[in-house]
């Protein structure tokens, strides 16, 4: 694990590395091959800022505007729906598809983290959400919250009945489970590519959520909390540089107090 932190791999990436042989020795420790699991005690040392993975890339305020009118002309309101919920909530890709309509308060206009599609390994499951500081409660923009609502009266339509509380808002083809995890790439992609946009991922969108919301001055604990990190130093880690610019902005001149009262 050391000698992969040392090539310079994201510890989450070696994270997956550990998670993999886990699995593989609990096989030979089931096949009697193996006395114990050599990997159970092996921990992925973290960055001291706790931050693990790559830093997605902020789109441009243009990016954004192009963005957002191609999710609107979208055919699925499902994909282009759960893409706009990450890029106006900042919401992981697993976390928006283990969304349930009890888990949205349209009159509100709040939505609440309770769980995560995610990859366990050989399968997709639902699983709690990445920190306990996940589970949060987000407000939803006005312009996503009116589609959302939309959205609701077109399932209501569908289905000839309100969609019940337990019902996933962005389900897959058979209904039981949310849309497979590569659906939204594949969208995000094709979209990008039409649009001539730089290379964006789903978790581009998340990253652009937060660095938004620092550059329009909001405290870095509202967007720790907004994001559900563990703890605001994992918020500094990721967008450090953005609050280092921003910070140099903030100048005070001794010369603007010599300035007569009522003066600029």
């Amino acid at each position: 694990m050391d000698e992969l932190l040392k090539r310079g791999l994201a510890p989450r990436t070696v994270q997956k590395v550990r998670q993999r042989l886990k699995q593989v020795f609990a096989e030979a420790l089931a096949l009697e091959l193996v006395a114990r699991n050599p990997v159970e005690p092996v921990r992925v040392k973290s960055p001291s800022t706790g931050y693990q993975g790559k830093a997605g890339r902020t789109l441009e305020e243009w990016e954004v505007a192009a963005l957002l009118k191609a999710l609107d002309a979208h055919p699925d309101p499902r994909t282009a729906l759960a893409l706009r919920l990450c890029l106006a909530c900042g919401l992981r890709k697993g976390e928006v598809l283990g969304l349930q309509w009890g888990d949205i308060d349209l009159e509100e206009g709040v939505l609440t983290v309770r769980r995560s599609w995610v990859h366990t390994g050989r399968e997709v499951a639902l699983s709690h959400p990445k920190t306990p500081t996940s589970i949060r409660t987000v407000p939803i923009p006005q312009a996503t919250l009116a589609r959302l609502r939309e959205y609701w009266d077109w399932w209501r339509e569908k289905l000839g009945a309100n969609p019940p509380p337990e019902g996933w808002v962005f389900p897959g083809n058979r209904g039981d489970r949310p849309l497979d995890l590569n659906a939204l790439n594949h969208t995000l992609r094709r979209i990008a590519g039409r649009l001539g946009l730089e290379k964006v991922r789903v978790h581009d969108l998340r990253h652009t959520f937060g660095s938004l919301l620092l550059a329009r001055g909001a405290p870095l604990e509202l967007v720790s909390e907004r994001m559900g990190h563990a703890n605001p130093n994992i918020t500094l880690g990721v967008y450090r540089h953005l609050l280092e610019r921003e910070r140099r902005e903030w100048v005070l001149d001794p010369e603007d107090l010599l300035s007569p009262r009522g003066q600029a």
